[in-house]
């Protein structure tokens, strides 16, 4: 994904602003366009609906993880899995309050799936996260803190599943994860040797 422009982020911040007061099914395009004050047109040069934006959102969100974990992967002073652990973990947690905008708009397009076009957004999204994860286990095993034997996408698709688990988990029981961030990065540590 490129990184967008400033009327990009101003759609998505508007977006998200509007999710947390309205909620998913209550926003509409119409609301973004009064909230942001760019005209239909400009709203319909980034995105061709609402759900192709809130996966946008998503998308968006694992590149902000991804820019924070190759900070700390690059960072000279840190050395290890335990910083870019507890970084990942901190973001599942945080996502998978039951909340958090992310996960609203994550359960929202999941509810949609019978429709092929979000169903398309939901498995693209899905397929960001698994390159991202992934990514992330095959760059510890180049700075050899993850051994070269552990199944990389395997690993991903397991650390994926506890994160919709605990996002599914969190909608329904309308409570934060049990589960902290020390928690997570201690199981993830324990998976990664």
């Amino acid at each position: 994904m490129t990184t967008r422009n400033t009327t990009f982020h101003t759609i998505m911040d508007a977006t998200e602003k509007l999710i947390k007061e309205k909620g998913c099914r209550q926003t509409t395009l119409q609301d973004i366009i009064r909230e942001t004050g760019l005209s239909k047109g400009a709203i319909y040069h980034y995105v061709s609906s609402k759900d192709e934006l809130l996966g946008l959102i998503l998308k968006s969100r694992i590149e902000q993880i991804n820019e924070r974990f190759t900070e700390v992967v690059n960072d000279p002073r840190r050395s290890g899995l335990g910083d870019p652990l507890q970084l990942i973990a901190e973001g599942m947690v945080q996502s998978s309050n039951h909340q958090n905008v992310t996960n609203l708009i994550f359960i929202y397009l999941l509810g949609q799936m019978d429709n092929p076009k979000v169903a398309e957004i939901v498995q693209e999204v899905y397929g960001y996260t698994m390159q991202t994860c992934t990514r992330w286990i095959e760059i510890g095993k180049l700075h050899g803190v993850i051994p070269a034997e552990v199944e990389s996408g395997i690993t991903a698709e397991m650390f994926a599943v506890i994160l919709y688990g605990l996002r599914v988990g969190s909608t329904i029981t309308q409570k934060p994860s049990p589960f902290t961030s020390e928690d997570l990065a201690a199981f993830m540590r324990r998976s990664l040797s």
